[in-house]
């Protein structure tokens, strides 16, 4: 067992209220319960020793090790070949889409023979509260009940178990054709014992939890080139959803580096405003109305709670039930991934000043007839005063996208999402014929643009430039011609686009700045960022260099992990980095293949 297995060695399943990380060995070493943004119960990806984690696997050296997803699900398969024979376990958890938070989650491992014969040792080593929560074992003929103050646990086997310590182990053998169940149930304190379990039960609730995702996926309308990297991207998406209240989380897990062994881990458990709002065109585009419809809602909930307060109307991030606070604080016990330290639980972040988010919260709100929430009178006013209080704030230094820690700064993606904010704000009252302070919104417009065009354009680069007064590019800026602020095919914006090319591109990868001249607050460097290689691509399409988009599109897919994940970044030799999968990542993807389709059909007459 790889004590920390590459971040990309790893699937997702969940159940769209949690998740898991289960990697190519049989692993279970992330799971957070009883929601995304909870203390972890397995997380020995941050600490092998004291994070705990739930392993199945036979214990052959001579072992190869695979993974793939069933096609259109989030059913996980990890296969294991020996000379003895060949394995699988499954990985599932029964998705849960209800409105109400449930407080029991269940991971879900049918074990089974396909060939030969294959001896199969689980390992149970649950670490509640990141491994700071002492535990107590019950073992019975049922099953093991795991009991910490915070949280219970059980697992139960369709073969024995055997205490070691306050954890469990246990071995079965199968031949070909045979199979066996186990299943680690997460609940609350004095939660009820789950009913007995049976390998009919398993097998019914794999049949089950298939059909589900199948269903799902066929509200997709995508119908262009990459069905299969875009469907796991969406797929990945509903995982990353907080069902009871719409919220995309920006991630996974929390505390993966950015840069092994350096200080950039942090915990991206929460819902951001930013890839929150830009997964709404993503998901409309690809027929997924409800799931955008629901973060519509909940958007406009965050708006609504700050009204007639003096202070920004929106925050940066929340929790995904909504609530502001995510006080950050270290976690001094985890050595980290790979002695990447210190990982960081809460992010403060969430107080930072960010303007651009009001821009992207404006394009959500503006996309298309789908979403009718701000339409009612009252929604109105609540977006209306949204942008009235812009109009009068927006031409204040913040801290960026990038949300660095060395000061703030005029960032020129700033004013260009407050720009958009004010221009979808205008066409918007225009098309529900609303009532609203049109001059002032419009002055605000033509003000933004004309400072944008004065102060964040670098004659020593010909191109659109980080902040006022630098000459450092930002990718950021990719999305420029998206919103509506320059034609794709302006000279300003071809020229930007020519200086990327030479100063944040490499090997068709795109770094988001450069931190050497351009310093963030923080040590250390970073990979190329997943997320700009894909608004990268955008761009491309939309300035007609179309055989270049789908060269970097194509060259792009061949980072992805075994089963088409993407993390956060790439590393200098094509390692994955920081923390997964990543939403806005897969969201990006999304986007960029629905607009290179586009561009390949119109050129092809199509």
């Amino acid at each position: 067992m790889d004590r920390y297995p590459p971040i990309a060695d790893h699937g997702l399943v969940g159940d769209l209220q949690t998740c898991a990380l289960v990697s190519s060995e049989g692993v279970v070493d992330w799971f957070a319960s009883p929601r995304f943004d909870a203390p972890s119960v397995f997380a020995a990806l941050l600490d092998h020793d004291g994070g705990g984690y739930f392993r199945i696997a036979p214990e052959h050296p001579d072992l190869i090790c695979k993974q793939l997803y069933y096609p259109g699900t989030a059913v996980l398969v990890t296969r294991f070949m020996s000379p003895d024979g060949v394995g699988e376990v499954v990985d599932f958890m029964p998705p849960d889409q209800s409105r109400t938070r449930t407080d029991r989650h269940r991971l879900i491992r049918l074990v089974r023979a396909v060939r030969g014969t294959v001896e199969f040792t689980l390992e149970c080593r649950p670490r509640f509260d990141y491994g700071r929560a002492e535990h107590r074992l019950d073992l019975a003929e049922d099953g093991a009940r795991f009991h910490a103050p915070m949280a219970d646990a059980y697992l139960q086997a369709t073969f024995p178990l055997e205490a070691d310590g306050r954890d469990v182990r246990g071995t079965v053998r199968l031949d070909a054709g045979q199979s066996a169940g186990a299943v680690f149930t997460a609940c609350d304190p004095g939660g009820a014992p789950p009913e007995p379990l049976t390998l009919d039960a398993v097998h019914a609730q794999e049949d089950e939890v298939t059909r589900f995702w199948h269903t799902w996926l066929r509200q997709s309308r995508y119908r262009g080139r990459w069905p299969e990297l875009v469907h796991r991207s969406v797929i990945t998406l509903k995982l990353l959803t907080y069902a009871p209240t719409g919220a995309l989380v920006a991630a996974a897990t929390m505390g993966l580096p950015e840069q092994v062994g350096g200080e950039r881990n942090w915990d991206y458990r929460f819902t951001w405003i930013r890839d929150g709002s830009l997964s709404v065109r993503a998901l409309l585009d690809l027929g997924f109305v409800e799931e955008a419809t629901a973060f519509v809602h909940w958007l406009v909930e965050r708006l609504r709670e700050r009204e007639g307060k003096e202070d920004e109307p929106l925050q940066t991030m929340y929790r995904i039930d909504g609530s502001p606070d995510l006080p950050e604080e270290n976690l001094e016990h985890f050595e980290g991934y790979r002695g990447s330290a210190p990982v960081r639980i809460g992010n403060g972040a969430a107080d930072q000043l960010q303007l651009d988010i009001y821009g992207e919260a404006v394009y959500a709100l503006s996309q298309g007839r789908e979403i009718e929430s701000q339409s009612s009178y009252e929604g109105w006013r609540t977006f209306s005063r949204t942008l009235d209080w812009l109009a009068d704030h927006w031409d204040r230094p913040d801290e960026g996208i990038w949300e660095t820690r060395g000061g703030r700064q005029d960032f020129t993606y700033s004013r260009v999402m407050c720009w958009a904010a004010f221009d979808h704000g205008l066409a918007l009252a225009e098309h529900w014929r609303r009532p609203a302070d049109l001059d002032k919104w419009r002055a605000a417009r033509d003000a933004v643009f004309e400072q944008v065009m004065d102060r964040g354009w670098s004659e020593k680069e010909r191109a659109f430039i980080q902040h006022y007064g630098s000459d450092v590019l930002d990718a950021s800026l990719l999305l420029m011609p998206r919103v509506g602020f320059l034609g794709s095919r302006d000279p300003l914006w071809l020229s930007t686009l020519d200086a990327m090319d030479r100063k944040l591109v490499s090997d068709s990868l795109v770094y988001r700045y450069d931190p050497a001249a351009s310093p963030d607050g923080l040590r250390g460097s970073e990979g190329t960022f997943s997320l700009c290689t894909f608004l990268y691509v955008d761009a491309l399409a939309r300035a007609g260099r179309l055989e270049q988009a789908q060269y970097t599109f194509e060259k792009m897919q061949t980072y992805a992990n075994h089963v088409g994940l993407f993390s956060e970044e790439i590393g200098p030799s094509g390692e994955q980095l920081g923390n997964f999968p990543q939403a806005f990542t897969h969201l990006a993807l999304i986007m960029a293949a629905s607009t290179l389709d586009d561009a390949l059909d119109a050129e092809h007459g199509r």
